[in-house]
């Protein structure tokens, strides 16, 4: 407050001054300029003097009260230090002496704990040393009765020498009475129990192939029984030729036209022979490519309706008739596809199945076929637990070859795995059109579920005709069959090839030898002749004892 009152008296002292000097120099002009001007230097350099005193005196009083404070500062951290060393100190006795307590608590569990195991090995060591001395007396117990055993072995072996010297005795003996060595003993002995075994093992076997059959027969005649019951086809004969009805006889000279132009154009533009002969009010078709033959009928249909029958008319109508048909085939395939429950097959398969419609099979329609093995054999997969789906797929495919066997070489079934294979079915469903006639070893039970579909559905009553030629041949090969076995005296094949009837020599063959034979006929029967259905084998043994009474 003084330092600073002094600088204001100071400076009004300077103001005072300055105006002094102002009015002199403007009272005494320039001479006087230079006695002001000294004075004012003088007045300056004392007020400068006189500022650094008082800044002295107030640094001075600063330090002063900065010593004081640090000094009051250093006595209460010295206090505090005291303070927390006393509380460091309590606190560091106060931890050790707890720490020291835990550890004596665990030297007293220790030596517990080491007591308790010196307890429990001296118990061990008590046992060890009884079962020492149980062990030493079983051991003594032990050489005693090996010293026994040893004596009664050579007791045992003086005996069986005594007994080998006996049985040699006795087998002389026997070879003198019987007339037979040893060897020719054993020999006879062994062909008599085998001969015995062979019976009563024949007599199981036979027992138990007959329950198995009856069981097997019963559940197999229900599941196809149930399936038939469920499937009902019905079933229309079909030959290679087609007949076409024309309205009058007049009709047949237009057909053939001028110098047989028409009718050279037909049969050029569909491929199909047209026989035009003394029946009246029709003409026939015929060729065996089912497709281009319902070609031919279509067009000769709508040619005798529309009039016009030249040969550009007739190509005209032949195209257009084939459009038409393609689209019929495909409807087919989708229908047969729709009523049999399956979806996903190619577009070509589908059109492949349509194609069926217009073959046959021993005068059986391959489309309808196809479909009922379909049925039967999602039906008796149905009944078994099977997949149905991959049964239906199967069915409906298992004669897909024959859609196109009128144009290409090879078997129907070569080539509808080939089919199969080219549009990507499944592996198992062309092992099950492979196997559906047993050229190959069918891998699923599906497969085998096709092959009893198809023979039911080609062995329905009306379902195929066969030609008497080829019925009577096959008769004569399966009683040539049955003949051709040793002790065979006659065979008679009766039910229309569908049993065989084999009658024995009883002198030869006996009951065992009987039911072999049986087998034996039905595997060679399944190995060399082609049949529907199945065939029966039944061999006959019969004795008769005759005699006169004179």
């Amino acid at each position: 407050m003084n330092i600073s009152f002094s600088l204001l008296l100071a400076t009004v002292d300077l103001g005072l001054a300055i105006g002094l000097m102002v009015v002199v120099a403007v009272v005494f002009g320039g001479g006087a300029a230079a006695l002001v001007w000294y004075l004012t230097k003088r007045h300056l350099e004392q007020v400068s003097k006189k500022r650094s005193e008082l800044k002295l005196d107030e640094t001075s009083q600063r330090v002063e009260e900065m010593l004081k404070n640090a000094e009051a500062e250093c006595k209460r951290l010295k206090k505090e230090a005291e303070i927390e060393s006393k509380e460091q100190a309590i606190k560091a006795r106060s931890e050790f002496e707890q720490e020291m307590k835990e550890k004596r608590a665990e030297q007293q569990r220790l030596e517990s704990r080491l007591h308790r195991q010196e307890d429990i090995l001296e118990k061990r060591e008590t046992d060890l040393s009884r079962k020492e001395q149980s062990i030493e007396d079983q051991k003594k117990n032990l050489e005693r009765k090996t010293a026994d055993l040893a004596k009664s072995e050579q007791d045992i072996a003086r005996r069986q020498e005594q007994v080998s010297h006996q049985q040699e005795l006795m087998m002389a003996e026997l070879e003198r009475v019987a007339q037979l060595t040893k060897e020719e003993a054993r020999q006879q002995l062994t062909a008599e129990i085998l001969d015995d075994t062979r019976k009563d093992l024949a007599i199981e076997v036979r027992n138990l192939e007959q329950q198995a059959k009856d069981e097997a027969d019963m559940n197999a005649k229900n599941i196809i029984s149930l399936a038939i019951q469920r499937c009902a086809a019905d079933h229309a004969s079909e030959t290679t030729v087609s007949v076409v009805p024309l309205p009058n006889d007049d009709m047949k000279a237009r057909i053939i036209g001028r110098e047989g132009r028409n009718i050279r154009a037909i049969e050029n533009a569909t491929g199909i022979e047209l026989i035009i002969d003394d029946t009246p009010e029709v003409v026939i078709l015929s060729g065996f490519d089912p497709v281009r033959r319902e070609v031919a009928r279509l067009t000769l249909e709508k040619l005798i309706a529309d009039g016009r029958i030249h040969p550009a008319r007739i190509e005209e109508t032949v195209e257009k008739v084939q459009k038409e048909l393609d689209q019929q085939i495909k409807a087919a395939g989708e229908n047969a596809m729709f009523e049999v429950g399956i979806f996903g097959l190619h577009p070509e398969l589908i059109k492949l199945i349509g194609r069926l419609k217009f073959r046959t099979s021993y005068g059986q329609n391959v489309y309808r076929h196809s479909i009922e093995v379909a049925q039967l054999a999602g039906l008796m997969a149905q009944e078994l637990g099977l997949d149905v789906n991959f049964a239906k797929r199967a069915g409906l495919l298992h004669d897909i070859g024959k859609a196109v066997d009128h144009e290409q070489e090879g078997t129907h079934i070569q080539l509808g795995a080939d089919i199969a294979k080219k549009f990507k079915e499944n592996a198992m469903i062309v092992n099950a059109i492979m196997a559906h006639h047993g050229d190959v070893e069918p891998k699923t039970i599906e497969a085998v579920l096709v092959q009893a579909a198809d023979a039911i559905s080609g062995a329905r009553p009306g379902a195929r005709r066969e030609t008497g030629s080829g019925y009577v041949k096959r008769l004569e090969k399966l009683e040539e069959i049955a003949s051709s076995f040793r002790g065979v005296e006659k065979s008679y094949a009766i039910q229309a090839g569908r049993e065989v009837r084999v009658i024995v020599k009883p002198d030869q063959i006996d009951d065992a030898k009987a039911m072999f034979l049986a087998k034996d006929i039905a595997k060679k029967i399944e190995s060399e002749l082609e049949y529907p259905g199945q065939i029966k084998v039944n061999v006959i043994r019969e004795f008769r004892s005759v005699e006169f009474a004179k």
